[in-house]
């Protein structure tokens, strides 16, 4: 089980600093479809920030759970906006996603109340 945890945060930790990097450096594919939607190019670099600011929390177990409670909430941002775009196959991805995150979170709590 370690082995699969330890799996799933590396995963995450990558999908959130690359998805994060590609909105900070205004990559042609996201400005174009969260423009769509509204955001700015700074409202998107924002969002990109605090998805990378997530993603380099998870590794860590001290900031764990706020880096995983980050990066699920930018998830789910991105979730509604897919849903409203109509692409499902992403969609049902980032819920996976968003899912492993929820895990990640339960376990982090649970082993920083264990501690002393």
């Amino acid at each position: 089980m370690k082995i699969a945890y330890t799996i799933i945060l590396v995963v995450l930790t990558f999908l959130a600093i690359s998805s994060g990097t590609t909105k900070i450096l205004l990559m042609q594919q996201d400005v174009e479809f969260f423009g769509q939607y509204g955001f700015s190019n700074m409202v998107l670099m924002i969002y990109g920030i605090v998805q990378v600011s997530g993603g380099f929390l998870l590794p860590f177990s001290k900031t764990r759970f706020v880096g995983a409670a980050i990066v699920a909430s930018t998830f789910l941002v991105s979730l509604v906006v897919l849903l409203m775009d109509g692409n499902m196959p992403v969609s049902m991805i980032t819920i996976a996603m968003t899912l492993l995150l929820g895990v990640v979170m339960k376990q982090s709590w649970k082993a920083a109340s264990s501690r002393p």
